[in-house]
């Protein structure tokens, strides 16, 4: 199987004294580097560490997961739709993620609700193969599967949201 690596890089900003850190005043701010070169910004959440000790214009971990959720539906689903003969030509979706208390008082990502838009050229799948497409793909992500939280998917139809 393969390895998957990523740099995640912070350093404590020199204006900012021993004093200052131990106090929680710190930036959050980061970088996560990827194997392929590509690097983001990163930070903690406004909604778990205030401004300005949290960047946000930088991603979160919390976005980051959902993202990965996403991203990993759609690639699966790229690929079964190909295999079933259906011609992709846009994808969207506009996760989300919801925070919670898990069973034992912790909070985590309870939830993650996926809401692509697919449109086809050519033959387009009928409700219940978009559906059955939706349901493989999701079977298939290593990332959902990787996850105790739920994974919800909603797909949008194009046609009736104007998407694509």
């Amino acid at each position: 199987m393969a390895t998957h690596h990523a740099v995640v890089e912070w350093a404590r900003p020199a204006e900012t004294s021993d004093a200052d850190f131990l106090a929680g005043h710190y930036s959050r701010l980061h970088t996560i580097g990827f194997d392929g070169g590509v690097t983001l910004p990163g930070s903690a959440s406004p909604s778990v560490v205030r401004a300005p000790w949290s960047v946000e214009a930088a991603a979160d971990p919390e976005e980051l997961l959902v993202a990965a959720v996403s991203n990993c539906h759609m690639l699966w689903f790229l690929d079964l739709a190909k295999h079933a003969g259906f011609p992709v030509l846009h994808y969207r979706d506009e996760p989300s993620g919801r925070m919670g208390k898990t069973d034992e008082g912790r909070i985590a990502v309870t939830q993650v609700v996926l809401r692509p838009v697919v449109t086809f050229s050519g033959v387009a799948p009928d409700p219940q193969a978009l559906s059955d497409l939706h349901e493989k793909a999701h079977a298939a992500c290593f990332i959902a599967n990787s996850l105790r939280s739920d994974v919800i998917i909603e797909a949008v139809d194009p046609l009736t949201q104007g998407g694509g």
